[in-house]
């Protein structure tokens, strides 16, 4: 290229059909094109409009155009939509949320849950967008879009997504066990958008604070509160939760009796004779009697046959604290194979059988051949 310029032939700079330079001088007014070492042309501050194809021409008549493309490499950029990155839907709608990635080259998107985990079905429409379908309060949060394309750091935007749904209350425990001059705590676990009012009930009568009886909230969770408990307070309560979108209640009792009785027993029994049946009662005032009934039972297949009903009264022992653990050995009543079964009340007793059964499990009825039970169907109590 010497050697030409040094003749009387002309260098022109040009994009398209705009020339920038002719010779040595600047044809164009962007001040960020400067030519270098009389013929080299050189862009400053770079923008992505300044990508495409630069020509050097010479004016000698023949065809010796040298064109020179520029790529522009540009870091990922989001515009979310909507633009605010807030988003409401309704429990049971469908909603999209989009986000918009511009770079050179394309940037690829990727989607996540901050502090949560992304489910298969969310997955599905991973790109530009992602659609959320038969939404609910599980899917609310704050949504993630990432864009990346290698040029630079990758652009994370957060995408807030509301779902609106009316009440949904859960209880810690349905059965609360309290004594007289004790105390107790009925929780409600309330779930809803917008926020629910929650308002206490005992029995059909609404509760207002008092002494005694405070109602305090934590977030989702609604407690009442009862202090030195008196003889009306046990019964039914519930707690109803409404907003604009609808209402629900949950019911719980508050009982001064005896606990269900929760059978302890080991599935085998270490004596060939007889069987221990282990079981646990709370009780706030002192037990006064426990009556045990139970009885075989033969089964097979196809049927089964009940023996006659054996009963045992026991008075236990009460000592300083609410929970009594009551052991009662019982005879085997049909000596044969002693095999582990669970009561009807959730414990265990022994199962002795002609052969060998493959199983034999109260409610659910797996028997081999000819098994007998004994079936411990009630534990009444009688405190003082």
């Amino acid at each position: 290229m010497d050697e030409i310029l040094a003749g009387s032939y002309v260098l022109l700079w040009r994009r398209g059909a705009s020339v920038l330079t002719a010779d040595k001088i600047m044809v164009t007014r962007d001040t960020r094109f400067r030519l270098v070492d009389g013929f080299n042309l050189e862009i400053s501050n770079v923008a992505p409009q300044d990508a495409g194809d630069y020509v050097c021409q010479i004016g000698d008549g023949d065809n010796r155009d040298q064109i020179h493309t520029v790529e522009i490499l540009v870091p990922p950029s989001i515009r979310t939509s909507p633009s605010g990155g807030q988003l409401t839907a309704r429990k049971g709608g469908t909603i999209t949320l989009e986000c918009k990635a511009s770079g050179n080259p394309v940037p690829t998107i990727s989607w996540s849950r901050k502090d949560h985990s992304m489910s298969t079905s969310d997955k599905a429409g991973e790109g530009f967008s992602i659609t959320l379908e038969k939404v609910d309060r599980h899917q609310a949060g704050v949504y993630q879009c990432t864009a990346q394309n290698g040029v630079g750091d990758p652009v994370t935007v957060d995408m807030t997504l509301d779902v609106l749904y009316p009440p949904e209350i859960e209880v810690e425990r349905s059965w609360v066990h309290s004594g007289e001059g004790y105390e107790a705590q009925l929780v409600c676990i309330v779930h809803g958008e917008p926020a629910p009012n929650v308002v206490w009930y005992q029995d059909s009568f609404i509760m207002e604070p008092t002494e005694r009886k405070t109602m305090e909230t934590r977030g989702n969770k609604h407690a009442l509160n009862i202090k030195h408990i008196q003889s009306p307070d046990f019964g039914n309560y519930s707690c109803v939760a409404e907003n604009s979108l609808g209402r629900a209640k949950k019911y719980m009792e508050l009982s001064g009796r005896p606990s269900p009785a929760q059978f302890r027993s080991t599935p085998f029994s270490r004596n060939k004779d007889s069987y221990n049946l282990t079981w646990m009662v709370e009780s706030y005032p002192p037990l006064e009697e426990v009556r045990l009934l139970y009885r075989k039972i033969m089964m097979n297949d196809t049927h089964q046959k009940h023996g006659k009903w054996h009963e045992v009264i026991l008075h236990p022992n009460n000592g300083d604290t609410f929970t009594h653990l009551i052991v009662r050995p019982l005879p085997v009543l049909y000596p044969r194979t002693r095999l582990p079964f669970r009561t009807k009340l959730g414990g265990y007793g022994t199962c002795c059988c002609h052969k060998q059964p493959t199983v034999c499990v109260f409610q659910h009825l797996h028997f081999g051949s000819c098994c007998c039970c004994i079936d411990v169907v009630s534990c009444n109590i009688k405190t003082h």
